[in-house]
């Protein structure tokens, strides 16, 4: 009789294989994973960030292209002139929180004097105004000449400070002198075809008006500027 013994199973193989030659045991168990931690806190104040700087940065935009009308100088006065509409124009400009003077103020304004010599392209304030002029107050006066070429200089302005001098005929006796030494050029005749009309009008002490008037009249009066006098 032949004998036949069926070969006695490893249990180590049958817990550690499966069909198909997979693994069925413990081994293919995967760890475990431990789950995201959420941090809605977080992201709500990253979104809180993004929005606040898109936002001041739109106000920034928005707040740059904020326009005001104010008064700029377009003629130069010297300190102690009144405030002619003349001498000024409208100019819309940045709101930088500077406190310029309105435009709808002009008319307010032409009832004011400079402080101080406005020059061309300065933009008003309400410190560069006084309510009265000293230049034009009392023991002043304001002296009409009409001058001829070579006695007065080349694009003389309105507000520019001169001196003015007694020039002697040479027939005439008599020395140079300064009858006033720093006058306010009060206002200057608009120039023709040949140049200066040559009138202008000067404000001077009051003590000194009559003989400038005097010499005027007859030719012997000359101005010089004074740059560094405004």
């Amino acid at each position: 009789m032949r004998i036949s013994e069926k070969p006695a199973r490893d249990s180590r193989n049958s817990t550690a294989a499966g069909p198909a030659g997979t693994l069925s045991g413990p081994a293919s168990r995967k760890l475990p994973v431990p789950p995201r931690e959420r941090r809605p806190a977080l992201a709500a104040l990253a979104v809180l960030l993004i929005l606040g700087g898109a936002l001041a940065t739109t106000l920034l935009v928005l707040r740059s292209g904020d326009r005001v009308s104010a008064i700029r100088i377009i003629q130069q006065v010297g300190a102690g002139q009144a405030m002619t509409g003349g001498v000024m124009e409208e100019v819309q400009i940045a709101d930088s929180g500077i406190a310029y003077v309105a435009w709808a103020h002009r008319r307010q304004v032409e009832a004011y004097f400079a402080r101080v010599t406005l020059l061309p392209g300065t933009l008003l304030t309400e410190q560069m105004v006084v309510k009265a002029s000293e230049e034009l107050g009392p023991g002043k006066a304001r002296v009409g000449l009409a001058l001829k070429p070579g006695q007065m200089p080349l694009r003389l302005l309105r507000g520019h400070r001169v001196q003015v001098i007694h020039v002697p005929e040479r027939s005439a006796e008599g020395e140079t002198r300064v009858l006033a030494e720093s006058a306010l050029v009060d206002s200057v005749g608009t120039p023709g075809r040949s140049g200066s009309s040559g009138l202008v009008t000067v404000i001077v002490s009051s003590t000194a008006s009559p003989d400038i008037a005097a010499y005027a009249s007859s030719g012997e009066i000359a101005l010089a500027e004074l740059p560094g006098a405004h």
